[in-house]
Formats: C-alpha cells, sequence, structure tokens
C-alpha cells in the first residue's frame, strides 16, 4: 500500500538540503586501507573489553572486544592482520576512547560466509542472538544496541522503518534504498519476525522520488503487502523518532517517554540492511555506507567504508580537497559534530562526513537573545529554548530545569533560525549535563 501524507509536525525548518552532489552517486566500496583504528565505544552503553592483545592476528569479521553487560554491541575486525596495540585515540564523539589499532596483511583474506538455518527456521530469541552477536547498532546515529531496541519493555503493535533522511547533504539511506531494497525488506521481515507488529509502516520524504518508485515496486514483488509505504513532507527533522510517530500514527510520545510507552518501535533502514546481512550471511557490522560531501572535498559520493578507517584514508581516495575545509563534519550540518583532526576513524554510528567550506557555513559570532522567539516557534518539541539556554549562561540550573530540556533531541533548528546565532543547541546540552 503507498500513500501520501499531508499531516506535519509542529515547527521544523527548511534549510538547503545539498543532497543533489551525492543522491545519484551509486555506492563504491572504499578498498581496505593498511591501518584501522576500532575505538571500543561505537554505541550507547557500556564501553567493550578487548579480548585480543597486540601481535596477534586477526580474521576479517572476527569478534576482538565485546562486554558481558546488557546494554552493549561487540566489535568485529574489519582487517585480516595483525593487532599493533591497544591504546588511548582519537574519537568523534567522546574526543578520546581506548581504541584496537590493526594493520592489514598484504593479501587480505575475504570474509567466509557461514552455513546458517534460513531465516523462517529461527526463533525471535535465535535471531535476537544472531543480531547481538553480529555487533549491529542503530546505523541512524543514535548508535543504541539493536537487540535491546528489538526486546521492548512494553508490547508494541506499531513498526515504522525510518527512510526519511533529514539531514541536509546525507544520501547514504537513500542510495540503499534504491540499490538494496530487497535486502532492507528482507530484514524488516526478520525485526517483524521478532516483534509481531500489527501495522507496518516505511516513511520516507517526498524529495526522495527514485527510492519510492523502487521501494514501492520491491514491496509488490516480495508480496508484503501489509507494508504501508508513507510519503512524508520534506521538512526538517522529519526523521526524529517522535517526529515520525506523531506524523505517521497522531500519537504523541509522553515527556521523558520512549517510541514504546505509545506502543511503536522505529528502526532505520540501515539498520534493516545490516540485520539482513547479519541473518542471511552471518555478516557481523565491521563496513557501513556513508555519504562524503561538502564544496571542500573533491570527490563526492556514498561509498562502503570498513569501520576504523581513518578520514585521512577516505580524503587521499576522494583525490583530495579542491579548497581548505573551513569544518570537518561527522553527521549532518545540522546535528553532526566538527572534527579537529583528519586522524579520526570512522565508527558504527557514522553516517557521512561532510568538508565544508566558509561559504556553506555562518561563521558569524553569537549575540545576546533579543526574545523574538523564533526558536520557539521552530521547536519540534514545543519547549523554549532561549529560556534553557540563559538559565544555562548563568549556570542556573535549577531554572533551566522547569523547560524540560530533557525532551530536546538537538536537532539544531533553533540555533539555525537564531537571528543573533546564538549557540542554543550547545547551551541545551550544557542544561541537561547539570538537570541532576
Amino acid at each position: 500500500m503507498f500513500f501520501n501524507l499531508k499531516n506535519t509536525f509542529y515547527g521544523g525548518v527548511h534549510p538547503p538540503y545539498y543532497k543533489d552532489l551525492t543522491r545519484f552517486s551509486p555506492i563504491e566500496e572504499i578498498p581496505p586501507p593498511k591501518m584501522v583504528v576500532l575505538p571500543l565505544i561505537q554505541h550507547t552503553g557500556a564501553p567493550c573489553e578487548p579480548l585480543v592483545k597486540p601481535k596477534d592476528k586477526v580474521s576479517l569479521g572476527e569478534k576482538i572486544a565485546s562486554s558481558d553487560k546488557y546494554i552493549s554491541s561487540p566489535i568485529h575486525s574489519s582487517l585480516s592482520g595483525k593487532v599493533l596495540k591497544i591504546e588511548n585515540f582519537n574519537h568523534p564523539t567522546l574526543g578520546k576512547a581506548l581504541a584496537i589499532f590493526i594493520e592489514k596483511e598484504e593479501t587480505e583474506e575475504k570474509f567466509i560466509e557461514y552455513p546458517q538455518k534460513k531465516p523462517e527456521e529461527l526463533s525471535p530469541q535465535e535471531l535476537k542472538e544472531i543480531i547481538k552477536e553480529a555487533g549491529i547498532v542503530g546505523l541512524g546515529g543514535a548508535g543504541f544496541p539493536t537487540h535491546v531496541k528489538l526486546s521492548p519493555p512494553k508490547p508494541i503493535d506499531t513498526l515504522i522503518l525510518n527512510g526519511a533522511e533529514c539531514e541536509p547533504y546525507l544520501t547514504c539511506d537513500e542510495r540503499l534504498m534504491c540499490e538494496k531494497p530487497e535486502e532492507i525488506l528482507k530484514g524488516l521481515e526478520i525485526i517483524c519476525k521478532i516483534t509481531s507488529p500489527q501495522k507496518i509502516f516505511l516513511g520516507i520524504e517526498d524529495n526522495k522520488k527514485e527510492a519510492i518508485n523502487i521501494m514501492k515496486n520491491s514491496l509488490h514483488k516480495l508480496g508484503l503487502d501489509k507494508v504501508k509505504i508513507v510519503v512524508l513532507k520534506t521538512k526538517y527533522p522529519q526523521g526524529g523518532e517522535k517526529q515520525l510517530i506523531k506524523v505517521i500514527t497522531g500519537r504523541e510520545v509522553p515527556s521523558g517517554g520512549l517510541p514504546f510507552d505509545v506502543g511503536v518501535l522505529v528502526h532505520n533502514v540501515g539498520t534493516a540492511y545490516a540485520i539482513y546481512e547479519a541473518v542471511y550471511r552471518g555478516k557481523p557490522l565491521y563496513e557501513r555506507v556513508i555519504t562524503v560531501s561538502g564544496k571542500a572535498i573533491k570527490r563526492k559520493g556514498n561509498f562502503k567504508v570498513r569501520l576504523g578507517t581513518l578520514v585521512s584514508d577516505i580524503v587521499e581516495f576522494c583525490g583530495g580537497f579542491l579548497k581548505e575545509p573551513k569544518k570537518i563534519v561527522f553527521g549532518g550540518p545540522m546535528m553532526g559534530i566538527a572534527q579537529w583532526s583528519l586522524d579520526t576513524p570512522i565508527i558504527k554510528g557514522t553516517s557521512g562526513i561532510l568538508f565544508l567550506t566558509e561559504e556553506e557555513l555562518n561563521l558569524e559570532e553569537s549575540g545576546p537573545c533579543i526574545r523574538c522567539g523564533k526558536c520557539i516557534e521552530v521547536c519540534p518539541m514545543k519547549i523554549m529554548p532561549a529560556s534553557i539556554a540563559l538559565a544555562s549562561e548563568y549556570n542556573r540550573w535549577e531554572i533551566a530545569k522547569n523547560y524540560n530540556p530533557l525532551d530536546c533531541i538537538e536537532c539544531g533548528a533553533c540555533s539555525y533560525v537564531c537571528p543573533t546565532r546564538r549557540n542554543l543547541v550547545q547551551l541545551i546540552k550544557m542544561a541537561k549535563l547539570n538537570h541532576g
């Protein structure tokens, strides 16, 4: 089934999307680098402990780190080679973290698919165990362990597959839907077998016409008539879980709540594809598709890249810079995190790398709040960013708490529209950290 949805969520913005820079670029595999650096924390939850030591030989796809904590996810080698060392190194979100350095063998062995029961012969618990052991986490950016998310503490009746990809520049999910539609839908079938939803939706923004048509045809080919494609209005942050749920189901996740509180589960299309690879091919998560874009980089596109690959190796593969980037961002420009070094590794949650020129950025210095209220008008969570930020500036955490800073999804819409360029998201993050 297929229908357009005219409803939309409160607030939101329409930044320049720049998706045409890469949306027509087929996924290309970047050759494995000579060395990868794999941080022991690439997910929400407890960090992993190494299962290897320096000088050990490891194989492609071998588990090299894990944790006995429930909310965690194992890490697998993305090269066949030798462990050089285990020490602190640059991390794209934490600054520094313990990491395993692996040097590639001269002739790398290929990943060997191992025989496995057919998915229909596996129980939901067996499927979850495969997903857990494959190290799969949410690939939309949050990095929450997928096996945990597939075990909600409350019953769910609705499943939403998120193909919105609302962040400017990023097109890796769009290309996956165009090139791997049946694999994504087989991953969706596995999610459905585990969670038994009554209603299943696939949400895609209306600026992805090719992906919409391809997914529609694939649903028909596989006979998945129960899955409804919902064509969403293009607006940022349409891909946010709570916004997606509100638009598609009409349900509103309560303050401090999670999707399962309203009987809904949301998974990203990239996560569904990783689930397919784990269950059908026995392949752990050691590589992913990312978007490389921005006007500073010579070659833009969507690339399959080994986890642990350094940005410097990706820049070299892409032909270097057309001009020196003013800012390098992991993720999209709205919610992404700026990097200070090219010696930073790709991790599971890396959806893209942007090399932005000065003309793509607004580098004006921030000024005082002028009480215009624009940030309140665009906030999709209906909170008051300016008030939280003002309290945060003066370390008045008890005042900030009254404005529900924990409801902020850090989408950046408030900072985007602020006429005095205030760093609202950063100030709200401080309030969240000091919430008590």
